[in-house]
């Protein structure tokens, strides 16, 4: 993709983190619904289009860089109604896996590639062109598009077809929020046992420590089917119990870490206190019809 053939449509944080990371030797085409991220935009050396339609009229590739669902379909829309069209769309707003495959039909009406390609990192990172962009989309697609994903970005992970992008970020960011609550439930606890926050983070940062259950259990033992020896779902359902108590004796509230408590519960119910308590996994296997391991 040339210099010159490519535009970007919204100017956010993210949208202008990514027309910064480009340089004058790849010169975009931006439009913002916000006239006052024009100046960021002309700063960075780049062009100022006066509406989307400017930008379909002019460009080959168009990225996408919006806060609301909403804002991208109608944006997406409006691109497809035009007579002079991008030869693809590239849609890094976050968005949930469902929407971005109604995206993809609705282009591929047009004969439009479409890739969704999450971002997986801070704003900093994508000024510094140390994008991870998470990609979902055909072979095809993703070829015509990493050209220009390469330009900015420091790791591409092609996940499988349209929604893969948008599905691993969605996973990710649940993980990173439903992590921070645990956190600070348990730097709470830590603090009313005047146990410091430096100890308990070098202790959780440890080769022991969040990420064991990571890179042991789920990447080793569940994908492998793996649950014998280790430890017990018996010994992690009494060290749960006891974390409930200490919380309680603590005066500590109790949302994700009393919430985790309940699957433990059920495995030693069904018979499986004996096994490694990644076990836990099988639970979700029979609920969701579905298998960990990939054969």
């Amino acid at each position: 993709m040339g210099s010159g053939r490519i535009g970007l449509i919204g100017l956010g944080n993210a949208g202008s983190a990514i027309a910064s990371a480009f340089s004058n030797e790849h010169v975009l085409m931006g439009y913002d619904i916000n006239i006052r991220r024009k100046e960021h935009l002309l700063v960075s050396g780049h062009k100022w289009a006066g509406s989307v339609a400017e930008v379909a009229n002019k460009v080959d590739v168009v990225m996408i860089s919006l806060p609301t669902l909403e804002a991208s379909k109608s944006v997406i829309v409006e691109l497809l109604n035009y007579e002079k069209r991008p030869k693809i769309i590239i849609e890094t707003s976050t968005i949930a896996p469902s929407a971005a495959r109604h995206f993809g039909e609705l282009c591929e009406t047009k004969n439009i590639e479409f890739i969704d390609a999450a971002i997986g990192s801070g704003v900093q990172a994508i000024a510094n062109r140390e994008i991870t962009f998470l990609v979902g989309g055909s072979k095809q697609a993703v070829a015509k598009a990493r050209p220009v994903l390469e330009v900015i970005s420091k790791k591409i992970y092609h996940l499988g077809p349209i929604g893969a992008g948008s599905g691993a970020k969605v996973i990710n960011n649940a993980v990173m929020h439903s992590l921070m609550v645990v956190l600070i439930e348990a730097g709470a606890m830590a603090r009313k046992l005047d146990i410091s926050i430096s100890s308990l983070t070098e202790i959780l940062g440890g080769d022991d420590g969040v990420s064991r259950p990571l890179n042991h259990r789920l990447n080793e033992r569940i994908l492998n089917d793996d649950y014998d020896g280790g430890m017990s779902v018996i010994n992690a359902h009494k060290d749960s119990v006891l974390a409930l108590e200490t919380a309680r004796d603590c005066d500590v509230p109790l949302f994700a870490i009393a919430a985790s408590h309940e699957p433990y519960e059920i495995a030693k119910e069904e018979g499986l206190g004996e096994q490694d308590y990644a076990v836990l996994a099988k639970l979700w296997e029979r609920w969701g019809a579905f298998k960990f391991r990939e054969d």
